[in-house]
């Protein structure tokens, strides 16, 4: 009886196994499952540049040549980001149609995963400004007076004060900022497109994007106020100014010879 009493298992030892082997699949988990997950993200980001390296051979490579260092009909793209790819084929402003001063907004002809692709490729040749979250360019929170006050400090003198766009030199002009998404004017602000300069978070930190970005969108919502009337366009001086030679002057014009009309009509009766 004291030889069965003594190899009795005390009633907790179960349990102590039982924890003990928990704790050594935790173990092997916690130990292998970070492994396989940064090997599956690996893998995906691998596949993805090879797809975006397809694309790029079809609808990029004739211009901007085959590793993207860039011809005479293209530039390199070696360095310029995943966000400038997002931003310039996003916009259907590449592939462009034909060569020319100014390279424009036209419908988009990939989808969103063929972006994607496309930027993971571009972003693998050297290190860009990388496509912003939403997080980055959602305007909730932001400072419209602070957003109006940037943009006419740095902005206005090309796309006009409310974002309408205007010509440059030599056949270049500022487009329109109504109707592009919030994205799309974030990644614009970070790369510099075309004749654009570009606005890094060294020289404008990202608080201060997002601020322009709701004053873009405040001044050409649709429930946006114009408390001038009729807002001519939003073009400012230059479409006001024409209106009122054409329609002020002309209108004195026609009075002027309605009057010399009648007047000589009174003479001869």
């Amino acid at each position: 009886m004291k030889k069965l009493s003594a190899r009795r298992r005390h009633p907790l030892a179960a349990v102590v196994v039982l924890l003990l082997a928990l704790a050594a699949t935790g173990g092997l988990y916690a130990a292998f499952a970070p492994a396989s997950t940064a090997q599956a993200d690996e893998t995906a980001q691998s596949l993805a540049i090879e797809e975006g390296k397809k694309l790029y051979t079809v609808g990029c490579a004739s211009c901007h040549g085959t590793g993207g260092q860039g011809t005479s009909d293209g530039p390199s793209l070696v360095g310029v980001g995943s966000a400038a790819v997002d931003f310039q084929v996003g916009t259907g402003r590449m592939p462009a149609q034909q060569p020319g001063a100014q390279v424009p907004r036209k419908k988009n002809i990939y989808t969103q995963a063929q972006i994607d692709q496309l930027a993971a490729y571009i972003a693998s040749l050297g290190a860009g400004p990388i496509t912003p979250t939403e997080k980055q360019y959602s305007v909730e929170g932001a400072d419209i007076a602070n957003g109006g006050v940037l943009f006419r400090n740095n902005c206005a003198q090309c796309h006009n004060f409310t974002g309408k766009g205007g010509a440059l030199t030599e056949g270049k002009y500022a487009p329109s900022l109504d109707g592009v998404s919030e994205k799309h004017i974030y990644e614009a602000m970070q790369t510099g497109p075309q004749n654009m300069p570009s606005f890094p978070d060294t020289t404008m930190p990202e608080k201060e994007k997002k601020d322009i970005i709701a004053y873009i969108k405040a001044v050409n919502g649709d429930e946006t106020p114009s408390p001038g009337g009729f807002a001519l366009g939003g073009l400012g001086p230059v479409s006001e100014g024409l209106f009122g030679w054409i329609f002020g002057l002309g209108s004195l014009i026609a009075v002027a010879i309605w009057v010399a009309a009648h007047t000589a009509k009174a003479k001869k009766s």
